[in-house]
């Protein structure tokens, strides 16, 4: 039997990161994968191949709708080829998979494909899919699981006509009608890529607003551009019964006044949130407990009821992100090799990939209200940029809430191209500190994007913002 210093359970960025951090500290270690693809479902079947075809759709987009205005004549018809849209993001897939691979190699962590199944504290059974076991030992665990698609207990997903987010990523036709339960991140992209390929998209929300856990002027700014590019909501609609009948999906929804709306799609997304994912794990033969939402229960420091062993990730409370889990990774890591780390789950970023990207940080207007801080707000258009109006990319703006008293920078808030970069800028400040001011007197390169950010800092210090 092989003993490690660490065995990580599950290679999504959370595990793997953790994985190739323990490593460098110096710990012998092993990682656990019960796929054949390292990686988890951030690269297989989440963020990488969603960006693929985000990226492919708006090539696409833009050739029909564009490229004439920027005095780019395409000479014939511009046409899709889904089948070779799809065959590039499953190449991206593959590429991004295999460099996970070179790197546990090239940090000599052992790998082993099957799952991963607790005998005690120490003791792990590893279940391969030929039916055949491993057994390994590890002086320390880390469970990084991970997650997968919820649905309403009155749907079937057949994942041919009713599917989540995983068959989305490879359909075989663009849908004629898409209709998307969930009003969140994964549907809205998703949703934007069928809809430029041609797709009719309704979203039905339960909730009276799309993103509803971002600021409310996110909310309503993406809602109206993306109105604008053909879709349709159903916000504050309660979902009762999906349906289908051969190639027919028809989704039955009341809304707040009980009034019946029938939807009928060749295509149903359910995309209605994501559950923590502990199956086959054996938690309780280790010490480990769930919580009532199944979440591996941990403390502050990611450790478990067992003392040697911690969980990261989607399995545990917090925003299902991949970065979120990357941090934790990291920190269980230096905290097992004895170090202080630190996160600071204020400053985790949250970004939605649509065009405009919408992207956070810190606290909400809404938050900021309940809570009875006294704030202030500077706002800024991307149209007033001379780099957005140069690329035709002008919807969306930079808002940044402040302490009235202070000035120091509470939450950014931001719609528009590239905000899923520029949020970065805001996290560093907001990590330091910052006030309002330190943003706006700072120097930002012209043209850009990034001054937005500054004359939304000039607009909350004093209202001199000087380009509107």
């Amino acid at each position: 039997m092989s003993s490690y210093d660490v065995a990580v359970i599950g290679s999504g960025p959370g595990g793997y990161v953790a994985a190739i951090r323990c490593a460098q500290l110096g710990m012998k270690t092993a990682i656990i994968e019960k796929y054949a693809t390292l990686g988890g479902t951030c690269l297989n079947v989440g963020c990488i191949p969603s960006k693929a075809l985000l990226d492919s759709s708006h090539h696409y987009d833009d050739a029909l709708r564009h490229f004439e205005e920027h005095g780019i004549e395409i000479p014939g018809e511009v046409k899709l080829n889904l089948e070779k849209m799809i065959n590039r993001k499953q190449a991206v897939v593959d590429q991004t998979c295999a460099g996970v691979k070179f790197l546990m190699d090239k940090n000599k962590i052992d790998v082993y494909e099957g799952v991963g199944s607790f005998e005690d504290v120490t003791h792990i059974t590893v279940k391969k899919s030929d039916g055949g076991e491993e057994k390994i030992e590890a002086r320390h665990t880390i469970i990084a699981t991970g997650s997968k698609p919820s649905a309403l207990p009155f749907i079937e997903i057949d994942k041919e006509r009713v599917i989540t987010s995983t068959e989305a990523l490879k359909l075989k036709e663009v849908p004629k009608h898409l209709v998307i339960i969930g009003g969140g991140v994964i549907g809205l992209e998703l949703g934007q890529v069928y809809k430029r390929l041609g797709a009719e998209v309704s979203v039905v929300e339960f909730m009276d607003r799309i993103i509803p856990g971002m600021d409310g002027a996110l909310s309503k700014e993406l809602t109206k551009v993306l109105k604008k590019q053909g879709f349709k909501f159903y916000t504050g609609h309660k979902v009762r019964e999906v349906s289908r009948d051969g190639d027919k999906v028809t989704v039955k929804a009341d809304d707040k006044k009980g009034k019946e709306v029938v939807l009928e799609g060749d295509y149903c997304l359910v995309s209605v949130g994501r559950r923590p994912y502990t199956d086959g794990l054996n938690a309780e033969a280790a010490g480990v407990k769930l919580n009532d939402r199944g979440q591996v229960e941990v403390n502050d420091h990611l450790q478990t009821g067992a003392s040697n062993i911690y969980a990261i990730g989607d399995v545990v409370k917090g925003a299902m992100l991949a970065h979120k889990a990357e941090e934790e990774g990291v920190f269980v890591a230096e905290t097992l090799a004895g170090q202080k780390p630190h996160i600071d789950y204020n400053l985790i970023p949250g970004v939605v990939y649509t065009w405009p990207e919408v992207a956070a940080v810190g606290k909400t207007e809404e938050e900021l209200k309940e809570a009875g801080v006294d704030y202030k707000v500077g706002q800024f258009p991307m149209r007033a940029l001379g780099r957005a109006r140069a690329s035709m990319d002008i919807d969306g703006f930079v808002k940044i809430l402040a302490d009235k008293a202070t000035d120091e920078v509470l939450g950014v808030h931001m719609i528009g191209a590239r905000t899923a970069d520029l949020i970065a800028e805001a996290v560093t400040a907001m990590e330091y500190r910052a006030s309002a001011e330190d943003i706006s007197r700072m120097s930002h390169a012209h043209p850009t994007y990034a001054e937005a950010v500054k004359e939304a800092a000039l607009a909350a210090t004093d209202n001199r913002a000087l380009h509107v």
